[in-house]
């Protein structure tokens, strides 16, 4: 499917900004799932400096720099992204297995997937997630599976609330109120992943705004969305694959979905942050269309 996103955001200070350095994750991932046809990001006002670098995990970041003063800033990233249907893994180890696989043993093959495993800045290795998830972990159950139920319940057990969290709210608070919006889900379905000793990341990225003729609108379109990809390792380290699980709607990532970035946690992937000097007060607002590229916009695309 060939897609078209927009992702605008919209900052007003009082008073003005004095100078400011940002730094973006808007790009889409191009990789194996995804190809990048085009991308344009424009900032408002014009920046004195502007650069787009790769970070360690892959993705393509932004930095942009304003030395004048300013009472606001635009910030529009402008893509067309070609994505396919993703495939359920037809086989995966049983999960101590891979528990024990990620484990430090002298001698044992290094596999990157490890570095996953551990604690990050949202996302703690705690008994309250270890006891949530046990019950989909049953000895001897397949990776996958259990993987796969414990995304089901969370969409069971949780209310998607806007007002009830936000990004600075714990993920043991979220799990504890059952309430959140998508990158809550994200963080308890990798603490409680983590917690079992299994490798997972966070991934940031975008759905279909209006879905195709008998299908049902998604939670989290119109905005910036939040899933998790969980490892399943091979007989080598070299065999081993990432898939990916969205506990906000039940499901696995099809080709109404773009992937925008994967970290450990959403403070590795954030769409803006920055450093202002001024502008005590602001207000943000941000917008996301998603649409499907017409034949005209293919024209556009490929001339």
């Amino acid at each position: 499917m060939l897609l078209h996103v927009i992702h605008e955001t919209f900052y007003e200070y009082v008073p003005p900004v004095k100078t400011a350095q940002h730094m973006a994750h808007l790009k889409p991932r191009h990789d194996a799932q995804q190809q990048v046809i085009s991308h344009r990001l424009a900032v408002m006002p014009a920046p004195a400096q502007q650069t787009e670098t790769t970070d360690v995990y892959g993705n393509t970041r932004a930095f942009f720099s304003l030395s004048g003063a300013h009472d606001d800033l635009i910030v529009v990233a402008d893509s067309v992204v070609s994505t396919r249907e993703s495939k359920a893994p037809s086989h995966s180890l049983p999960w101590e297995v891979v528990r024990e696989r990620m484990r430090y043993h002298r001698g044992a093959a290094w596999d990157p997937a490890s570095e996953f495993v551990f604690a990050s800045a949202y996302v703690p290795r705690h008994e309250q997630f270890l006891a949530y998830a046990k019950p989909c972990f049953t000895p001897g159950r397949p990776l996958w599976d259990a993987a796969r139920e414990l995304t089901a319940r969370i969409h069971a057990d949780f209310t998607y609330e806007t007002e009830a969290t936000d990004i600075s709210t714990p993920a043991l608070e979220a799990l504890e109120m059952r309430k959140g919006v998508c990158q809550d889900f994200a963080h308890i379905m990798l603490g409680c992943l983590r917690s079992l000793g299994l490798p997972a990341r966070y991934v940031s990225g975008y759905l279909l705004t209006q879905p195709p003729p008998g299908k049902p609108r998604l939670v989290g379109s119109d905005a910036s969305h939040a899933w998790v990809s969980v490892y399943l390792p091979g007989e080598s380290a070299r065999d081993g694959v990432w898939a990916d699980l969205d506990p906000t709607n039940d499901r696995m990532p099809g080709d109404d979905y773009v992937r925008l970035a994967l970290g450990r946690d959403y403070s590795d992937v954030s769409p803006m942050r920055g450093v202002i000097h001024g502008g005590t007060n602001h207000t943000l607002r941000v917008a996301v269309t998603v649409s499907p590229v017409t034949a005209s916009d293919r024209e556009a695309v490929h001339p």
